[in-house]
C-alpha cells in the first residue's frame, strides 16, 4: 500500500495558484501539478528530449556503485528533495541493496501525482517508501523534512535532476547543511552552464509543451491568448551563476474561472514563471563549500555539462 503523508494540501495548492497568477507568477510547483502537465513531464523524460535527466541518469547509471560505497555501514534513509517519478532514485537504492544494504526511502515532492508514481515503482521492487508531500520553498516544510530519524544512523539527502536550481542556490544549500549531522551526506547534482547549448534544452518544441502545461490546463493557447518566451541571464549576487528564466505574455485580455473563482488578465499582462539555475563548475562547488560542505566525491557527464557532487559536513 502507497503510504504518503501530507505538509502541503490540495486546497493550499489551489488558493496558491489563484494567488500566485494574480501577483503574475508561476511558481515551480505548479509545473507538476494539473494531470496535463504531468503528463507532459513525463513525456518530456520518457523521450530522451529534456537532456538534463538524460544527463542526471546516466551520470548515476556510471557512478551509483561508487556513490554508495563512499556512505557509511549501517541502516540508510534515502531523502529525495523533488524526487519526481523517482526514476534516478531507485538506481541509488538498487545499488544500495546490491552493496548488501536494505535503505528505508522517503521521497519528497509538491506533486501528488508524480509521489504516488515514485512510491509505487519503489514498493513494486519491495522497498521500504513512505512519501511527503511538501513544499521545498516554504522553510517550515523543509524542516519538518529533514528531521533525523532516530532509528537510522545515516541519512543520503539527494536533489537530482538539477533540483537544486528551481530554488534560491544561495540560500537552501545553507538550510540543507544546518539540519545535516556528520554522518549525513548530500548528492546534489546540476547543469554546467553553456552560452550556446543551455537555452536550446529549454527552448525547444517539446520542453515549450511542457512548460506551456499549466496554462494549458486552465484554458489558455498559444499564440491567440499569448505568447511563451524564454531568455537567459546572469544573477549578479554571485559571479559563474545563471538563470534561464521563462514568462508568458497575454495577447488580450483574459477572463479565467477556475472553481467558479474569477480571474481577470489584461493584454499585456507579464507572468513570470519558475527560473532554472545553471553554474560555472566552479561555482557549484562553492554552493556547498560556503554553506559548510565539503566535496568527497564529483562525478561529470560525458559531454561535462553535468556535475553531480557528493558532500558531507566539513570537519
Amino acid at each position: 500500500m502507497i503510504r504518503i503523508d501530507v505538509l502541503l494540501s490540495e486546497d493550499h495548492m489551489a488558493q496558491s495558484f489563484m494567488a500566485s497568477l494574480a501577483r503574475g507568477e508561476l511558481d515551480e510547483k505548479f509545473f507538476y501539478w494539473f494531470p496535463l502537465s504531468v503528463r507532459a513531464w513525463l513525456n518530456l523524460c520518457s523521450e530522451g528530449a529534456y537532456r538534463n535527466f538524460v544527463r542526471s541518469h546516466s551520470v548515476l547509471q556510471t557512478y551509483a556503485s561508487d556513490l554508495v560505497k563512499r556512505l557509511p555501514t549501517g541502516p540508510v534513509e534515502v531523502i529525495s528533495l523533488g524526487a519526481g517519478q523517482g526514476d534516478k532514485d531507485l538506481l541509488i537504492l538498487d545499488q544500495l541493496r546490491r552493496q548488501g544494504r536494505e535503505p528505508h526511502y522517503r521521497p519528497v515532492d509538491a506533486s501528488q501525482t508524480l509521489l504516488e508514481i515514485a512510491c509505487q515503482r519503489a514498493l513494486e521492487q519491495n522497498f521500504d517508501c513512505r512519501g511527503l508531500k511538501a513544499d521545498l520553498n516554504d522553510k517550515a516544510h523543509v524542516v519538518k523534512v529533514l528531521q533525523p530519524n532516530p532509528n537510522t544512523s545515516s541519512r543520503l539527502i539527494m536533489m537530482l535532476g538539477n533540483t537544486l536550481g528551481a530554488f534560491d542556490p544561495l540560500g537552501l544549500p545553507h538550510q540543507l547543511a544546518a539540519m545535516m549531522r556528520p554522518q549525513d551526506f548530500l548528492l546534489l547534482d546540476g547543469e554546467l552552464y553553456s552560452p550556446t547549448e543551455t537555452i536550446t534544452g529549454y527552448d525547444n518544441p517539446i520542453n515549450r509543451k511542457f512548460a506551456f502545461g499549466p496554462l494549458q490546463s486552465i484554458g489558455l493557447t498559444e499564440p491567440r491568448d499569448g505568447v511563451l518566451h524564454f531568455s537567459s541571464d546572469r544573477d549578479e549576487r554571485r559571479p559563474g551563476l545563471y538563470r534561464i528564466r521563462k514568462h508568458f505574455l497575454t495577447a488580450r485580455d483574459l477572463n479565467i474561472v477556475l472553481a467558479g473563482e474569477p480571474l481577470h488578465l489584461e493584454a499585456g499582462a507579464y507572468i513570470e514563471m519558475n527560473w532554472s539555475y545553471k553554474y560555472d563548475r566552479e561555482t557549484m562547488v562553492d554552493l556547498l563549500t560556503l554553506a559548510g560542505m565539503q566535496p568527497v566525491a564529483q562525478y561529470l557527464s560525458t559531454d561535462e555539462r553535468f556535475l553531480a557532487i557528493l558532500a558531507s559536513i566539513a570537519r
